[in-house]
């Protein structure tokens, strides 16, 4: 798959992980690879800022501003009008990565999370734009709050089962799918893989987490999504082309992307 364009529709190339090579990466080695585009996710106040710097830097970059479940226990006063300035800056399309984590509870609390969540999905529904949206082991509540603000955007990384899916998605969303796929203990992954509808679908890395087979345990970066890619079409029966290119295409419907 060397002639392969991919566009990663989920990565955090702010994180430390990169700090020693993320220009090369970004700069030469990505593009050299067919990644063709990257919709990097601001994850707390700090990764907001250098989301919009690697958006400035980077022609291929967009970005995403939000503040994750797991960074919501304390914010500076003004948090949301700050989140809001920043979605008013060229390339950031989209609110995000916000959602719900019942797994780190250590971290913040449900109800501080959910109070954050509910406060940054009525920001994007006011704003008109699209959620890319973190699920972690609190599917139930998940799917009260989107059918309560029914909003545009993705579930990345879905984790839930493939009925949970096809509500997801008669709700209006998208559902993302990265390396889990890949997984030999797959199966809720898998049969959503099968079974969503191809104008539904976005693939995504997650980098530097969640790296796929055969590199399972290392960095993850955007060339790696090739795997995810023919993994997807090797369970629907389909080419990897055809699956790249609906991707490529359903993320730019989704975040209006040129």
């Amino acid at each position: 798959m060397t002639d392969l364009f991919i566009f990663d529709s989920h990565a955090h190339y702010d994180s430390e992980q990169f700090d020693l090579d993320r220009e090369a990466l970004l700069g030469d080695v990505l593009p050299g690879k067919g990644v063709v585009g990257v919709l990097n996710m601001g994850s707390d106040m700090d990764g907001c800022e250098k989301t919009l710097e690697l958006c400035g830097r980077y022609s291929y970059v967009y970005g995403a501003v939000g503040i994750h479940p797991e960074c919501a226990g304390e914010l500076p006063e003004g948090w949301l009008s700050q989140i809001e300035g920043w979605l008013s800056r060229d390339k950031i399309v989209a609110v995000g990565e916000i959602g719900l984590d019942y797994h780190w509870l250590d971290a913040c609390p449900k109800e501080r999370q959910q109070e954050v969540f509910a406060a940054q999905l009525e920001l994007a529904n006011r704003l008109d734009l699209p959620a890319v949206i973190h699920d972690r082991e609190a599917h139930g509540d998940m799917l009260d709050f989107l059918r309560r603000y029914r909003p545009r955007g993705v579930v990345h990384c879905f984790s839930g089962s493939a009925e949970s899916a096809r509500e997801t998605v008669a709700l209006g969303l998208y559902i993302g799918l990265g390396g889990v796929v890949t997984f030999k203990n797959a199966r809720h992954a898998v049969e959503v893989a099968r079974t969503v509808p191809l104008e539904r679908l976005l693939v995504e890395t997650d980098a530097p987490y969640m790296a796929p087979v055969p590199y399972r345990g290392r960095r993850n970066d955007s060339s790696l999504i090739r795997y995810v890619i023919e993994r997807i079409a090797e369970i629907r029966g389909e080419e990897p082309q055809t699956i790249a290119n609906a991707a490529i295409e359903n993320t730019k419907r989704l975040f209006s992307l040129p």
